[in-house]
């Protein structure tokens, strides 16, 4: 359950991000919307309490598992669920430290500034593009774990690629929108001590 509720989550999430290929004010604009559902304590409570959940079985999960996964979608599972649970304790740090101390909206500045800044762009880059690369490759090998027959003529592990192909496919879109298509995002002045500035 805990699963499924974060990768609802991230679905909504990735969507609005991607919907920034329209431009900054459209991505806000489905973010409050999207806001409207999961911005209130008990959403957020339970959304919280799925991502410790996930964090620490996952880790327990890579202790056990990591020596015995034999397939290339075994290990695909282990290695992406173990970058997603860091990722996932660094950007909720992020996120709760933007909110609640330096009382910023967390909303696509606070998530892009680093993105359009040199030499922040260089970690946050692959941060950002390993995390949603990883939640397909996630989503593709449980996919392909707990998918018994074949649909459209295609075997589970086709399925699971496809399901890779399209994760690359939403990264690239997504990064399109995020840095104003490669030309870079004005960042408004309250949000450029995220950056240093």
């Amino acid at each position: 359950m805990s699963g499924l509720t974060i990768t609802i989550f991230i679905g909504l999430h990735l969507l609005n991000h991607f919907y920034s290929i329209w431009g900054a004010v459209k991505h806000i604009e489905m973010m409050h919307v999207l806001r409207l559902f999961y911005r209130n304590l008990i959403v957020e409570t339970v959304l919280l309490i799925s991502v410790l959940v996930q964090i620490v079985s996952g880790f327990v999960l890579f202790r056990t598992n990591r020596k015995i996964a034999t397939s290339n979608f075994e290990k695909l599972h282990i290695w992406t669920g173990l970058y997603l649970a860091i990722f996932l304790v660094i950007h909720l740090i992020a996120v709760f430290v933007g909110r609640f101390f330096l009382q910023l909206d967390t909303n696509f500045y606070f998530g892009v500034a680093g993105l359009n800044v040199f030499p922040f762009n260089l970690f946050f880059i692959p941060y950002y593009g390993l995390a949603i690369v990883s939640f397909f490759g996630h989503i593709a090998s449980v996919h392909n774990k707990k998918m018994k027959r074949n649909i459209s003529n295609l075997t589970p592990k086709q399925q699971a690629k496809i399901i890779l192909i399209l994760g690359f496919i939403l990264t690239v879109s997504i990064f399109y929108g995020l840095t104003n298509h490669f030309n870079g995002v004005t960042i408004p002045k309250e949000y450029s001590i995220l950056v240093g500035k």
